[in-house]
């Protein structure tokens, strides 16, 4: 009997003493809960949870990365990413620059030169630099466009898992998961100068960190995106404009549709979330629906997201304008828009206004419920409406849905919480 009992007892002090460092338990095969938003609804989205062990692979460079994406594939797929990873890499795994890619006698002094507004005009550019830019960005392009198919786990393993410099390219691409991963610097070597854009011209950039372009049943979970190495607001000014080097952090466009982003932290960005491309791509009709909550925006000077035509639910997400931030807006509430806003909380410095966290583009309603503005309760549809700038007209409540897929809807002060500590990479529970 002694004997039996030290050996209970030594059992339950086997349990009591697991290492601290234990391994952490494999989320690769997670599968979005149900009800989790948009990208539960009819099959849900399982991504590449019925692969085979042939095709679960653990990537340390741009090389394996690409070789386990496979051309994106529609083959069930899992692929882990250990450490960083950067896109701007030869196969040999060096690193690449601005200068390794330029080619037929591009250069930024000579393009300045050429397309100066004072001497060639509001025409856009045209002739042997412009031609040279379009060629160097697309040997950029074949390195840092990654595309990703059809029932598809990416993931990061731990908490240190950096894809860096890299755009996600989701086409036509049904029943993806994207978790755990930190996104970083998808940096454009060769902007593309916009004469008419605002009136005053403007440098368009080419790489999103993830774009959906026609992809449904999409969960995006625990990702930290940002222009982390390189920010924009640290780039010269050219022609009166800053010299852009990145686009958006999360675009969903195209006729994308039943997308869930989760628990990700958005950061240190200008325009980070676009969800409907075009005022006039009415085949969006139906579409864009998509479930926003638990995400932290810090320091998003605007597109949080900017919305046309979707149903977006966007619930317990937290909201930060950082004193001295630069900032627009948050809400960007566009044509035949049905966006649904509970329980949201914003904390932004004296100079940033109730007023100014929705911006209308030929927006007709916002529904919104529970939001926190600086820890006060306030009605931003009321306060859209009343302090509109009158070239826009007021926003009704009534969206005509009512969202059903979702999970605990929090109030927003617990939320707000909650995401401080759970938002971003590496903070799967």
């Amino acid at each position: 009997m002694r004997a039996r009992h030290l050996a209970v007892a030594a059992g339950l002090l086997g349990l009591l003493c697991v290492p601290a460092h234990a391994e952490a338990r494999d989320i690769s095969r997670d599968t979005l809960p149900a009800h989790d938003g948009w990208a539960a609804h009819g099959t849900g989205t399982t991504g590449g949870a019925a692969a085979d062990d042939d095709h679960v692979y653990t990537v340390t460079d741009r090389a394996e990365l690409v070789r386990a994406l496979d051309g994106g594939s529609d083959t069930p797929k899992i692929i882990k990413v250990a450490g960083t990873i950067d896109a701007n890499t030869d196969d040999q795994g060096r690193p690449l620059n601005c200068a390794d890619y330029a080619t037929d006698g591009y250069s930024l002094k000579t393009y300045l030169a050429a397309y100066d507004p004072r001497t060639w005009g509001s025409a856009r550019p045209s002739g042997p630099q412009e031609e040279a830019r379009r060629a160097s960005a697309a040997k950029q392009a074949e390195r840092v466009e990654l595309t990703v198919g059809s029932n598809t786990t990416l993931v990061g393993l731990g908490d240190k898992a950096v894809l860096k410099g890299a755009s996600l390219q989701l086409k036509g691409a049904d029943n993806v998961i994207i978790r755990n991963l930190d996104l970083r610097d998808a940096y454009d070597c060769f902007p593309v100068w916009q004469p008419n854009t605002g009136g005053l011209g403007d440098w368009k950039t080419a790489y999103d960190n993830i774009w959906l372009r026609g992809a449904t049943h999409v969960w995006i979970d625990h990702v930290t995106v940002s222009d982390k190495g390189h920010p924009d607001d640290k780039e010269p000014t050219y022609f009166g404009r800053n010299y852009l080097r990145h686009d958006g952090l999360l675009d969903i466009t195209n006729g994308s549709d039943l997308v869930t982003v989760s628990w990700s932290r958005f950061a240190n960005h200008d325009k980070a979330m676009l969800i409907g491309n075009s005022d006039s791509a009415t085949s969006d009709r139906g579409r864009l629906r998509v479930t926003l909550h638990h995400n932290e925006f810090e320091s998003v000077v605007q597109r949080a997201p900017r919305v046309r035509f979707g149903q977006v639910h966007l619930y317990n997400n937290r909201y930060v304008v950082p004193d001295g931030a630069p900032y627009r807006y948050s809400l960007g509430i566009g044509t035949e828009s049905a966006v649904y806003a509970e329980n949201n909380a914003f904390t932004t410095p004296g100079h940033v206004e109730a007023a100014d966290l929705v911006k209308s583009w030929n927006g007709s309603a916002l529904h919104q419920t529970g939001t926190l503005f600086n820890g006060y309760p306030v009605d931003l549809l009321a306060i859209h409406n009343a302090y509109n700038s009158g070239s826009e007209r007021d926003l009704t409540a009534d969206v005509g849905w009512t969202p059903t897929l979702h999970t605990a809807i929090d109030s927003a002060a617990a939320a707000d919480r909650a995401v401080a500590r759970g938002a971003g990479a590496g903070r799967i529970p």
